[in-house]
């Protein structure tokens, strides 16, 4: 297992100060209790910003998932079909493609930060928009920010070449993902499904 290199700063920097206090604290308890600590946050991000290797999912048509989480809402308008996933911060935050096509537009959107599970959240936060386009369609990867993600991160840009389950970004600390599909996809997963970045189909497409 490897580590998003954006998990550094939080992994090295609560360490050291961690283990200077605990050094440093000839005995005073508060001292060393917050050195503890420290050195407690700075485990916990290694847990938290880790990159476990996966077996990605192979199949002509898959749509898999582009995230790790507990889906939210399945829903459906004229045009597109919308998952939407809440990421605890339990969850892998690494998100990958959900299908193999070419990047055609990154938009980063300023905006609130309310709780991801919030049913505006996906609409008012701030959030990075990731449009993928193949044969079958065009597919939008929304990495949504919460209460505790203050950094939604892009790896991709435009004219970027993808294969399903290249890794395109991560965000940081509990957040939220929607993908948003073209109209004939047949969607495999329902409310409260947990699912598996690269791994779980999120739907079909013939």
């Amino acid at each position: 297992m490897s580590i998003v290199k954006e998990g550094y700063p939080f992994i090295f920097i609560p360490l050291l100060f961690g283990i200077i206090l605990s050094f440093t604290a000839h005995g005073k308890i508060f001292l060393t209790a917050i050195g503890v600590l420290l050195i407690l946050a700075s485990l916990f991000c290694v847990y938290f910003f880790r990159d476990p290797k996966i077996e990605i999912t192979k199949g002509e048509g898959l749509v898999l998932s582009p995230c790790n989480g507990t889906v939210l809402e399945v829903s459906e308008n004229e045009t597109e079909k919308v998952v939407r996933v809440f990421l605890s911060v339990l969850d892998v935050h690494l998100q990958r493609s959900p299908v193999a096509g070419k990047v055609t537009r990154v938009e980063y959107k300023p905006g609130k930060f309310l709780k991801a599970m919030e049913p505006q959240a996906h609409i008012v936060n701030e959030q990075n928009i990731i449009t993928i386009e193949n044969e079958n369609g065009k597919y939008l990867v929304k990495q949504i920010a919460g209460i505790l993600a203050r950094r939604c991160v892009s790896w991709v840009k435009n004219g970027d070449a993808l294969t399903a389950g290249d890794k395109i970004g991560v965000i940081k600390f509990s957040s939220q993902v929607d993908l948003h599909m073209p109209k004939n996809a047949e969607v495999q997963v329902k409310k409260d499904d947990k699912v598996v970045s690269g791994v779980t189909v999120f739907a079909t497409i013939k």
